[in-house]
């Protein structure tokens, strides 16, 4: 940092530490731990013990101060003492008790190493001078706790063991420091964390002036990868603005107010069927696959109806508003036989085509469409209250019928798109309940993710990340929820659905399956009505293998498939996978299906087992590169889809010419990052070992899980820098993360598709 930076640093710990300090300007442990904000105390105790210079039990401001400079400001040698320190655990450790702080002493540096400036190095013999095997095994335990990793005893030896045999040159049994030093230079960026992390629970979230950057909205690469969308809203707002003046010039001798309100109108007869014909799956689905994708952003249908949405809103209250003033100032003026309420509120004064109703279906219609943007809001939506977004936007059947009485010119517009999405309907009601379809097989997962292996019809095509609607009358007779296909179009027998349980329904459907056998039939007795008898008996589980793995044979119904845009995949030449947490559902088609042609490139010589990947670009897949990157939160989210990627692994164990073909990188976001230091031994010992076994202690898999979260500038130079072809990104997870990888692939000019399911 500059000596400006350090100026202002300083300022904000001294401002830090008086407000946690009481009135004896002291801070004691449990104000110590509460600083740091650390899941284990014994890294909080290490700390503190250092810092205490004079074992008075506290640290006053100048003790932190000075412990804080040399950590940020003093050499690598006095860095690394203070990490061997840490490591150091047989001297006096402080009492993890509060009522023996009197007893405590600080923890100082060997005999053989010069002291730093904070400690006192007449205590320096109450510590080895070395680290024993038990020592740094209470260490690595520590620092699995404070990642939120759970690994059993015997791997923790072999973490310990590992990165005590590759630190402990002389095989004396014990790691000293010039050992430690020695280990430490292996890995290069160690030095670098250990500078970031030594006062990183300290520093201030804005301490680093933030750089001014022209608006993202504004920079020539978001008008390049939005091109089409951009020219669709502007050919939107171009059209919506040629309607809403037609009809205000046609109705000009009706009143400003008159005017304004047959501008919405008329608007409002385009809106309110163009929003319609941007849900039209199958159309948009088969229009997937023609030129029309290159021209107009069909891959953000989604977003386009919910502008068109808002759009509606809009629009009903200025028409209304304008209404109200123009009952007010002009029919109440000109006429004082009804009042405002009777002209809003009853058919009196006879306006309107339908026996004067033009009012009362107006206030209807602005109620209605109040309710269903305001339970399509995202709150809603993500909060576990999908069946409230469902069922209120079902009023759109009332919306429409409200219309046709409401305007006399509104089945003009509709009749066309109306016609289009009744046949629609028709179809996927037909296609729905053709033929039975039937759950066979169950797989209760970790995070509360339910497996669906459902009999897949032979008439039953569909793409990689197509998704369906399935509706399981034994969990909810009328209710249909869109879920991603996570099996490949090669698999000819069955079809996937991986389901996470976060709202009702989904929480319903786990718990049905989590139920014992006993208690999923329920028993024959006389009081129970044949009707239920007989439902029950249809959804009868027939055999149950384990806890959380069963057959059965549950009727379900499935509209679609439906298209999604990662069916562009297979079009380009270097596709970047990017899934958050169940947000892997969609890829977990793509990749089973890549790998399937990949296996059909796949040679082999007769002379040897070497087996290699022919490079070529076909008609079927013009794929050279893939990188898949999957970040969840914590340790058993990554349970659940091992064991494919494992396999996906073994497929392509053989080294390519140009190197593998699939590349995998997991990151784990509750473990703590390369650039903390009570995590700096943990992650030394995870990469030995996995060289060593070839695979990762956390999820089993040869890719080693990344602590923390991705870096995305430099995991996308390093994707632009291997030059395989035009990159497209895919993405599914949350809306947040999104938009921060959208700005990414924005700067490196990378094409961005978001998934939405």
């Amino acid at each position: 940092m500059s000596l400006d930076e350090d100026a202002r640093w300083l300022e904000w710990v001294t401002k830090q530490f008086e407000s946690i300090a009481g009135d004896d300007k002291e801070i004691d442990i449990d104000e110590f731990k509460t600083a740091l904000k650390v899941k284990e105390s014994f890294f909080a105790e290490r700390f503190f013990a250092l810092f205490d210079s004079d074992g008075s039990s506290s640290i006053s401001l100048d003790e932190l101060l000075e412990a804080l400079d040399l950590l940020i400001h003093g050499s690598e040698t006095d860095k690394l003492k203070f990490l061997f320190q840490v490591y150091d655990v047989d001297g006096q450790r402080p009492s993890t008790h509060k009522h023996t702080h009197t007893h405590t002493h600080p923890v100082l540096l060997p005999q053989t190493l010069t002291a730093a400036p904070n400690v006192d190095s007449s205590a320096a013999e109450n510590s080895s001078g070395s680290i024993d095997p038990d020592e740094l095994r209470t260490v690595l335990k520590s620092c699995l706790r404070e990642s939120a990793i759970s690994l059993p005893e015997e791997k923790l030896d072999d973490l310990t063991l590992a990165l005590f045999e590759s630190a402990d040159k002389d095989n004396s049994g014990a790691i000293t420091f010039e050992e430690l030093k020695a280990e430490l230079e292996n890995f290069p960026e160690v030095m670098e964390n250990l500078t970031i992390s030594a006062a990183n629970w300290l520093k201030p979230p804005d301490l680093d002036q933030k750089k001014r950057h022209a608006p993202r909205y504004l920079t020539r690469a978001y008008w390049h990868n939005n091109s089409r969308k951009l020219l669709f809203l502007c050919l939107y707002a171009c059209l919506s603005l040629l309607l809403f003046t037609g009809a205000v010039l046609q109705h000009r001798q009706g009143g400003a107010w008159y005017m304004v309100a047959k501008g919405c109108g008329q608007c409002l007869n385009f809106n309110c069927t163009f929003v319609m014909m941007l849900m039209l799956r199958r159309c948009l689905t088969w229009l997937r696959a023609t030129w029309v994708v290159r021209v107009l952003p069909l891959d953000q249908n989604i977003l386009l109806h919910q502008i068109v949405g808002y759009a509606i809103l809009c629009y009903t209250v200025v028409h209304t508003t304008a209404h109200i003033f123009n009952f007010g100032t002009n029919r109440l003026s000109q006429s004082g036989e009804f009042r405002l309420w009777e002209y809003l509120l009853t058919t009196r004064p006879g306006i309107g085509w339908v026996k004067g109703t033009a009012s009362v279906t107006g206030v209807v219609l602005q109620l209605v469409i109040c309710l269903m943007v305001l339970c399509s809001s995202t709150f809603v939506r993500r909060s576990g209250h999908f069946e409230v977004f469902y069922w209120s936007h079902l009023s759109y059947v009332w919306v429409w019928s409200l219309l046709m009485v409401h305007c006399a010119n509104f089945w003009k517009w509709f009749v066309v798109p109306g016609l289009v999405f009744l046949l629609e309907k028709i179809v996927g009601i037909a296609v729905s309940r053709m033929g039975g379809l039937y759950i066979v097989e169950v797989n209760l997962l970790p995070s509360k993710v339910t497996h669906l292996v459902i009999k897949r019809p032979q008439f039953f095509h569909f793409k990689p990340g197509d998704y369906v609607y399935i509706n399981i009358p034994v969990i909810a007779k009328y209710e249909w929820h869109p879920f991603t296909i996570s099996s490949a179009p090669e698999q000819s027998d069955s079809l996937w659905l991986h389901i996470r349980s976060m709202g009702q329904w989904t929480n319903r459907l786990y718990e049905y399956f989590r139920q014992p056998e006993s208690q999923t039939i329920s028993p024959k007795r006389l009081a129970t009505s044949l009707r239920n008898h007989r439902q029950l008996r249809k959804a009868q589980v027939s055999a149950k293998f384990g806890e959380n793995h069963r057959f059965c044979n549950i009727k379900c119904y499935v509209d679609g498939p439906y298209g999604t845009p990662t069916r562009q995949i297979f079009a380009s030449e270097h596709a970047v996978l990017i899934g958050a947490g169940i947000g892997i559902t969609p890829f977990a088609s793509i990749l089973q299906s890549i790998m399937y042609r990949y296996r059909r490139r796949k040679q082999n010589c007769p002379n040897c087992n070497y087996s290699w990947c022919e490079n070529i670009k076909d008609s079927d897949m013009k794929l050279r590169k893939v990188d898949f990157i999957w970040i969840n939160r914590d340790q058993k989210s990554f349970e659940w889809f091992v064991s494919l990627l494992t396999k996906l692994e073994m497929d392509q164990a053989d080294e390519e010419p140009e190197g593998r073909f699939l590349e995998m990188h997991m990151y784990m976001t509750s473990a703590l990052s390369k650039n903390d230091m009570k995590a700096i031994g943990l992650q030394m010992a995870l990469d030995l070992l996995a060289k060593k076994e070839k695979r990762d202690s956390i999820t089993g898999l040869r890719t080693r899980t990344q602590p923390g979260r991705p870096e995305w500038g430099k995991v996308f130079q390093k994707v632009s820098e291997e030059n395989k072809g035009k990159v497209h990104v895919f993405y599914c997870g949350s809306p947040a993360l999104a938009k921060v990888i959208k700005a990414q692939c924005e700067h490196f000019s990378f094409n961005f598709y978001k998934e939405n399911f």
